[in-house]
């Protein structure tokens, strides 16, 4: 079978397979977080116990979820920058989408995640409107909880930063650039393409707080030492045909490495189960396993979104617009919801069903009423209105 679909498109063309697996790495990363609601890790929910083998299940996931999202950003960043007229432009264009959400989202969507927070772990009593009013906007400790804060749009802030990293590097001279490129691309498209990303996971993440990020942007160097380059990891992608080359070659190796390192995630959890700490004799392996996992599935991935995905539907630039308003409100509404099941004692399969139901609604409900109000698109991280500009009649076609 030809690969016509496969990541090695002509640079120019849209790639929808990574629409595609940016639409299903934002759909995991919210059932990831409202299955956190029953692990034994501690989360803010009121969800009634631990399910058991619900994190197991979940470290599938956590070591390649985020440099994933960042990854695909990296790469339509530079799809965006192929398309803008200079870097200026690029770079205000990403401010107006990263920024203003995440301000409206600190003051308005985040608001009611620690009010929830104060009551259930501190006794806190008023009401949200004296919360808001009269706490949160004060930048102080409300019993023990610092506030104002951006909890899950973390995200948005680090890919602000990373974004005006980026246009930083673009100011270097064209023949400093294309030196980086053709290094990296002399080390990376061949045989070490698998095996040196791991092991820098793996050394990274010894800094620091190991695999847990602090989220707090200046205090969060392994993660930044993470994150980042796999964020430029994503821009270079799409601009290297040597890079796409090694991914087509390599993704399906790629798949195999990645079910061995979470097997071997899965037996530490099994011989060390729940909350207990594993071995310092066993700890290094589990680092190991989750560098090993967390790089193949995302080398996986891309080789699968290159190989099976690369075609468009008529939902697809709907769900890919979508998504990031559905990142933005995901989190208040399942932590809402979650607080309002406290009385119902549904079990967590009921709670998890409910919740499930409940954040989609929520998520299809916010975005469809920002999309249609104009003043609201760039408050949940939408451009202009294409489809009013369609139906706009040209004057000198008229």
């Amino acid at each position: 079978m030809q690969e016509t679909g496969s990541l090695t498109s002509p640079p120019q063309a849209r790639h929808y397979g990574m629409d595609w697996l940016r639409i299903a790495a934002f759909v995991l990363l919210i059932l990831y977080h409202i299955g956190f609601m029953f692990t034994p890790w501690g989360y803010q929910t009121p969800s009634r116990g631990v399910v058991e083998g619900v994190d197991v299940l979940l470290l599938a996931l956590s070591p390649w979820r985020l440099s994933l999202l960042f990854a695909i950003s990296g790469y339509s960043s530079a799809a965006m920058l192929e398309r803008r007229q200079g870097v200026g432009v690029f770079f205000r264009s990403r401010v107006t989408r990263l920024a203003v959400p995440l301000i409206f989202g600190i003051l308005v969507i985040v608001p009611p995640q620690p009010w929830v927070g104060a009551m259930r772990d501190t006794g806190y009593t008023g009401s949200y409107l004296t919360f808001l009013t009269n706490d949160y906007s004060l930048f102080q400790n409300v019993n023990g909880i610092p506030v104002p804060r951006w909890i899950h749009l973390w995200f948005v802030a680090y890919l602000l930063v990373y974004t005006g990293v980026l246009c930083a590097l673009m100011q270097l001279p064209e023949t400093v650039k294309s030196r980086f490129k053709r290094g990296f691309e002399w080390v990376l498209a061949g045989p070490l393409f698998l095996p040196l990303p791991v092991a820098f996971l793996f050394c990274i993440r010894l800094l620091g707080n190991g695999w847990t990020d602090t989220h707090q942007l200046v205090d969060d160097l392994a993660a930044h030492a993470h994150y980042l380059p796999m964020f430029l990891f994503g821009v270079l992608l799409r601009q290297s045909p040597a890079l796409l080359e090694a991914i087509r070659r390599q993704w399906r190796i790629a798949l195999v490495t990645a079910a061995i390192g979470y097997g071997v995630i899965v037996a530490c959890k099994m011989a060390f189960p729940g909350e207990a700490l594993l071995p310092a004799r066993i700890e290094p392996l589990f680092s190991a396993a989750k560098a090993l996992l967390g790089w193949s599935a995302i080398v996986a991935l891309f080789g699968i979104a290159g190989r099976y995905w690369n075609h468009d539907a008529p939902i697809r630039a709907a769900l890919v617009e979508a998504v990031f308003p559905f990142y933005i409100i995901h989190q208040t509404l399942y932590i809402g919801a979650g607080w309002w099941l406290n009385d119902f004692g549904l079990g967590a399969l009921g709670e998890f069903l409910v919740l499930v139901a409940a954040t989609s609604i929520g998520c299809v409900a916010f975005y469809l009423l920002g999309r249609e109000i104009a003043p609201l698109r760039p408050l949940i991280g939408l451009g202009p209105d294409r489809r009013q500009r369609a139906r706009v009649p040209n004057p000198a076609t008229a």
